[in-house]
């Protein structure tokens, strides 16, 4: 498989899609002990005092597939102190947001992921989050996030309160040097992941 973003000239040219192609593919290969042994390492990180903080209010989701992470990493972030607010989809528009209640409170939803049954709070929920947790297939080093391509992110963290701290959830090799950037594509201000922990962007 051709190297990604820290050989330029191989990835200067790649589209959005080629992009997207190329990351699942290199999830989908990572063995399942690296999996587990990375999701372990993301929930250490969130719990460490430097991301988030106990009585802080978190909007985080629940990573699916290949996604880095795991649903257990919802339940340390809570038992940590942490409140956490999980994305509902509500057709194509922004997303809605429900409390989390432990992993019984979860249910199936679209796109294969899963999501809180609790009363569904508005898309302007977002503005009470103390920091966002965003899902992202990479980041590059000037913020820019790749996500799946459905768009609900992209409509969702503009309506989060100016200066809410949104932090892309990848691993160690997605965190690349440039990727393709339109006008509605929201900056991260952080990533983290399983080994090198927060990495922030100027």
């Amino acid at each position: 498989m051709a190297p990604l973003g820290n050989e330029l000239d191989v990835t200067r040219t790649w589209t959005k899609a080629r992009w997207r192609r190329e990351l699942r593919a290199r999830r989908f290969a990572v063995p399942a002990r690296q999996r587990f042994t990375e999701a372990i390492s993301l929930s250490r990180q969130l719990t460490s005092g430097r991301i988030v903080r106990p009585g802080q209010t978190l909007c985080a989701y629940v990573p699916v597939g290949s996604e880095p992470g795991a649903a257990q990493m919802l339940d340390d972030i809570a038992e940590f102190g942490v409140r956490v607010l999980l994305p509902v989809v509500a057709g194509r528009g922004p997303l809605e947001w429900a409390w989390y209640a432990g992993q019984d409170s979860l249910r199936p939803g679209p796109f294969g992921l899963r999501e809180p049954i609790g009363e569904r709070l508005s898309t302007s929920a977002l503005r009470i989050a103390d920091l966002v947790l965003v899902p992202a297939l990479a980041v590059d080093h000037t913020g820019m996030r790749l996500g799946q391509g459905a768009g609900y992110y992209d409509q969702s963290l503009p309506l989060a309160a100016p200066g809410t701290p949104m932090v892309a959830v990848v691993r160690d090799p997605e965190l690349v040097d440039r990727l393709p950037s339109e006008p509605h594509d929201v900056r991260m201000t952080a990533a983290v992941t399983p080994n090198r922990g927060l990495i922030r962007f100027d």
